[in-house]
């Protein structure tokens, strides 16, 4: 079983920065597609971002796309969230998740995509 660690929430203003980690341990996370979503109070948990086993494809929700960069780094057993120019609606906590099988598409994007969840970490943007 692996256990995912999210880290570098905080509150921040509008138009600023917050990289957000998520440690892996008691596997690894080469192999397998990682993820980010996220769930602001009273709303369903929606896709952010995912990058492929290999690194060479990422998937961003609309919503996000040219603000945020997912990135990992496997000998760190680490994946990352950088976001830029950040938004009050912005505002949710921040989960980091670890996929299944191997393919990288539309499944990716949902929920059925991964097998393990962290407990997440809370992003707060004030406008």
């Amino acid at each position: 079983q692996v256990q995912l660690v999210e880290s570098g929430g905080g509150l921040v203003q509008a138009g600023g920065s917050l990289r957000l980690s998520c440690a892996a341990s008691g596997r690894t996370i080469s192999g397998h597609n990682m993820g980010w979503f996220r769930q602001a109070p009273g709303k369903e948990r929606e896709f952010a971002a995912a990058i492929r086993w290999s690194g060479a494809s990422t998937f961003y929700a609309d919503s996000v796309k040219g603000r945020f960069t997912i990135s990992r780094d496997n000998a760190k057993n680490t994946v990352y969230l950088q976001m830029n120019s950040l938004k009050p609606e912005d505002t949710a906590v921040y989960y980091c998740a670890y996929g299944s099988g191997y393919g990288f598409g539309y499944e990716q994007r949902t929920w059925d995509g991964y097998d393990y969840w962290g407990q997440g970490t809370q992003v707060t943007v004030s406008s």
